[in-house]
């Protein structure tokens, strides 16, 4: 009886926050973030989540929760309208949905695609939540008899995913974890007191900050491949097959395929829970499932509703599977899980037996949060929709500028509000550009560091307790066979590759790019081995059990490549979508360096402006200069733009948050000036 009262509290404290008329406007504001987002092809949730943590770091954990999930739960609905109206879809996991939503608009039946993906994606998203609310009473039991040596275990089961986040690249993937464990091992250390890998930088003793990094892997790279595009979000205009009767015939097709619905909404729910099943697979396993199952298939692919449905249903339930590994065990079900981890660890939330016990209340306002964001997106994307579909013919020199300044503040505000955020950004933002032109996973990276954490201090305590025969445990047993086997099978492959160029060239070897990026990680995982010899046990033995396992993994991978046939497939090892990647678009190497580096140069020169004159007045600049300049945009646009980007941020970020601007130079010189201005310089 107990533990059901607990339930019924926790419930009841999720409810009663998450109807607060403040947290009920900031679940809106992120579904109206991700109505937005899903509209611009080549963002997708990823950037999205990247963007947005940095904006929760002064929220409380409820109001927080509320934000993201609102946003997370309304992107499967609002990317349907470019793949529709366009067939360009507006992330991966509604790749499937252009098949016949797009031939649906080209007969002019563009609403009646829209009304049933947005009625399949609602439906579908009740049902992961509901799935996900069911879970949690099975899974409680369970996690309250697990200790520190089981969930060490669950962490490394999670880091195993690694491969599956990989695509086809897991030796890569590996040894990206590898750095990010690394990486979340710099500061100071907490038994012994003593510096890891700082440099004598004050600001790296509390670590790497998380939001300046994961907008530095995410958003800084996808921007700078939309820069060396330098094209318009979509080149075809808007079409105007939207009416709202139209979507009511889609809401009846969906009422009459109600068993095809709640089978694809089933598989979304369930392959989202399977970590590494991410979401340009399941859509298409939906649509091959409905494609094998139904009657009369041979019209699917030439404007089949059917397809609509399936692909959608289970778009969106999958969002609802996704958060139960990533919530009970911390096994993170996709690359966006790995970002949510980040946004757990930033607000004091531990994944695995707190977030069902002591931070119940938390996870049932998640669920909340998932079923009002996938109402409230459904009744605005219903309502809007002939407005909405017109935002995709945003340009890219207008686009940039907006999600650039937004990455910068969100980078001081969920830093550590120091000059260095912005550094970390850049420096980050380059190495997640050169993993993404080189075909390199990311997510696999940011896995490593939002996990390394809680790895150490398992791996500590299972030490300390129980020495070494925690190894021996039963259920750790079995889950480090499970990760053994889950990396079997990628490592297999990628060992017989190598083989096989190596019968094909014999003993040459090519030093192309690949083998000079692996130098990289062996030398820093080497140089890092030196200098740890010398730190204490304590601080030791954790980052030499990282350094020995990523400088293996770094070997083998180089020993790869040396002798690989060809480079992997553009894309193939990044589960992001890479929506304008200058490689499919048919650049050249030196031009995408070239362009690549011109969008690195503004944005230093953003940030050199800003450290001169203040934030917000370089963003001024640097809004009204990159329309003009690099846009070739109208004076009177460019103007537009920088004044409006500039008050937006102003309301937002001083008016509304109060954040504390950074300490520019000419303020230090001129001390009137900054406070005549209110700080903002």
């Amino acid at each position: 009886m107990k533990d059901r009262t607990d339930v019924l509290e926790a419930a009841g404290v999720a409810l009663s926050e998450l109807a607060d008329p403040t947290r009920l406007g900031i679940l809106g504001l992120g579904a109206l973030v991700g109505l937005l987002v899903g509209l611009i092809p080549g963002l997708g949730g990823l950037t999205a989540l990247a963007v947005l943590i940095p904006f929760t770091y002064s929220m409380d954990s409820y109001s927080a929760m509320a934000l993201l999930i609102g946003m997370a739960a309304v992107i499967p609905m609002s990317d349907v309208i470019p793949a529709i109206f366009f067939g360009v879809p507006g992330t991966v996991g509604c790749a499937a949905t252009v098949l016949d939503g797009y031939p649906l608009a080209k007969k002019g039946q563009a609403a009646r695609a829209l009304g049933a993906s947005y009625a399949a994606s609602t439906l579908g998203g009740l049902f992961g939540a509901l799935l996900l609310l069911v879970s949690i009473p099975i899974l409680r039991p369970l996690l309250l008899h697990l200790g520190t040596p089981e969930l060490l275990g669950f962490c490394i089961f999670g880091l195993s995913m690694v491969a599956a986040l990989s695509g086809g690249q897991p030796l890569r993937g590996m040894t990206a974890a590898a750095l990010g464990l690394l990486i979340a091992m710099v500061g100071i250390e907490s038994q012994t007191g003593i510096e890891r890998l700082t440099f004598g930088e004050l600001y790296l003793w509390d670590g790497v900050p998380l939001a300046p990094f994961t907008l530095g892997l995410f958003a800084v790279p996808e921007l700078a491949a939309l820069m060396i595009a330098r094209s318009n979000v979509s080149e075809k205009k808007t079409s105007e097959g939207y009416s709202l009767r139209g979507q009511k015939q889609g809401f009846a097709d969906v009422g009459r395929h109600w068993w095809l619905m709640l089978r694809c909404s089933w598989i979304g729910s369930a392959f989202g829970a399977v970590p590494g099943m991410g979401a340009s697979v399941i859509d298409w396993i939906a649509y091959g499932h409905a494609a094998r199952t139904e009657k009369n298939t041979e019209t699917f692919g030439t404007g089949d509703i059917r397809g609509v449905i399936a692909s959608e249903s289970a778009n969106n339930a999958r969002e609802g599977g996704a958060l139960i590994p990533t919530i009970a065990f911390g096994v993170p079900g996709s690359a966006s899980m790995a970002l949510l981890l980040g946004a757990f660890q930033i607000h004091g939330l531990v994944p695995g037996p707190e977030m069902l016990t002591r931070h119940l209340d938390v996870t049932y306002l998640i669920i909340g949060s998932l079923v009002l964001g996938t109402l409230v997106g459904a009744t605005v994307c219903v309502l809007a929709s002939g407005y909405l579909v017109k935002l995709v013919d945003v340009r890219y020199a207008i686009l940039l500028p907006v999600v650039i300044s937004l990455a910068l503040i969100g980078a001081f505000v969920g830093g550590q509000r120091a000059w260095e955020d912005m550094l970390i950004l850049v420096s980050v933002g380059l190495l997640g550009f050169a993993m993404r032109e080189l075909n390199w996973p990311r997510a696999p990276l940011l896995l490593g560091l939002v996990l390394g954490d809680l790895v150490e201090r398992y791996l500590f305590i299972s030490i300390q307790i129980y020495g070494y025969e925690w190894l021996f445990r039963p259920l750790v047993m079995i889950l480090l066979a499970l990760a053994v086997l889950g990396l079997y099978g990628p490592l297999r492959r990628a060992v017989a590759g190598a083989a096989r160029g190596f019968r094909l060239r014999g003993r040459s070897v090519k030093f192309g790019r690949q083998v000079w990026f692996n130098l990289v990680f062996v030398f820093v995982f080497g140089a890092a081995l030196v200098v740890a010899r010398d730190w204490p046990w304590q601080a030791r033995i954790g980052p030499q059990i990282v350094l020995v396992t990523g400088l293996t993994l770094a070997l083998f991978s180089l020993l790869v490549e040396l002798f690989r046939g060809e480079d992997a497939p553009a894309g193939a090892s990044d589960p992001m979508s890479r929506g304008h990647a200058a490689e499919e678009d048919g650049f050249a190497p030196g031009d995408i360096l070239k362009r690549g580096g011109l969008y690195f140069l503004w944005l230093i020169g953003v940030i050199a402006t800003a450290w001169a004159i203040g934030l917000l007045p370089a963003l001024l600049v640097y809004g009204i200069a990159f329309a003009r300049i690099e846009g070739r945009e109208t004076w009177r646009t460019s103007l537009s733009l920088g004044l409006g980007l500039v008050m937006g941020c102003w309301v937002i970020f001083d008016l509304g948050l109060s954040i504390v601007w950074p300490r520019s130079l000419v303020g230090d010189l001129f001390p009137a000036l900054r406070q005549a201005l209110g700080g903002l310089v």
